[in-house]
């Protein structure tokens, strides 16, 4: 099952000090809005998310259809069939994608240990 790009998003309390924390470790920003409180920082192969005021916890992202600089792959499982692969090995989902639609979904699952998991297709 290919799950697509992983990415961790943060819930950060203060951007800015994130931001400044990262960078030291050798992060530098890839995406993201500072002024909508959310930034996207990459080192080498290694995607995180920062997030102030967005959500309460830590999620776990996978992106399918995405490589790890968001550029669209040609070929990619499609979000809507790791929804029901999932499904089918009796994974409950949080939220569910819409399977009876095309292109950019999303659902979530939480792990064992209250681990909230995005998988976020954009494309």
């Amino acid at each position: 099952m290919d799950l697509g790009n992983f990415s961790i998003s943060l819930a950060v309390k203060d951007l800015q000090a994130s931001k400044l924390f990262y960078e030291k470790l050798g992060f530098t920003v890839f995406a993201g809005d500072e002024l909508q409180n959310w930034l996207i920082l990459k080192n080498g192969n290694h995607t995180i998310g920062l997030f102030q005021g967005m959500f309460d916890k830590n999620i776990l992202t996978f992106n399918p259809g995405w490589d790890n600089n968001a550029q669209k792959l040609e070929e990619f499982t499609d979000i809507r069939k790791i929804q029901q692969q999932l499904k089918d090995k009796e994974v409950r989902l949080l939220v569910e994608a819409d399977e009876n639609t095309v292109g950019p979904a999303s659902f979530m699952v939480v792990d064992p240990d209250g681990n909230t998991i995005l998988f976020d297709q954009h494309v």
